[in-house]
């Protein structure tokens, strides 16, 4: 069945064609989770979050073809949440255990998860949206609710940033940060 009708199934409130949008989308879900949290457990809940809210709110979808625009917009509110929730349950003994594994770290491979981790919230989703998502920029904009101008600039930002700091952990040369992402 087209998505486009499953989306306008969902909306009028069929269950099983909100959850067969579900199946179609859930890869590409959870990889934007897992790009936000960095673990398994942590994306999977934000996916199932994002999902229950969305099923909550499908009937304020205007437009069906930006479905999965809403839905990631979703998973990106739900993943900030944990991400800031994690940061308020951190007992000050793993903060300081941290900063000590960051100066041993210095030395050893960051993977570029964590690298991206390193950004500036807002350069960051601009990155992921268009990198690993694969989304034309008036997408991402429409996304992060600025002006394609300044999705622009924040994936310029973003990548002098990224090679910046692939470049001060052992990795040399512009082709292994053009080939990362």
């Amino acid at each position: 069945m087209n998505e486009r009708k499953l989306v306008k199934k969902a909306i009028k409130g069929n269950k099983e064609a909100f959850e067969k949008l579900l199946v179609l989308h859930s890869n590409q879900l959870y990889r934007t989770a897992f790009l936000y949290v960095g673990n398994r457990e942590d994306a999977l809940d934000i996916v199932q979050e994002a999902a229950y809210k969305g099923l909550l709110a499908i009937g304020q979808l205007r437009n069906e073809e930006f479905f999965l625009t809403w839905l990631t917009k979703i998973l990106m509110h739900c993943a900030f949440d944990v991400i800031k929730k994690k940061k308020q349950e951190m007992p000050i003994e793993k903060i300081m255990e941290l900063s000590s594994e960051k100066l041993e770290k210095r030395d050893t491979h960051l993977d570029l998860v964590e690298v991206i981790h390193q950004l500036k919230a807002s350069y960051r989703d601009a990155i992921i949206l268009f990198y690993f998502h694969d989304l034309p920029i008036s997408e991402v904009a429409k996304i992060m609710n600025i002006p394609e101008n300044t999705v622009k600039t924040y994936l310029y930002r973003g990548k002098g940033q990224l090679k910046k700091l692939l470049r001060g952990d052992g990795y040399n040369g512009e082709e292994t940060v053009s080939s990362r992402i």
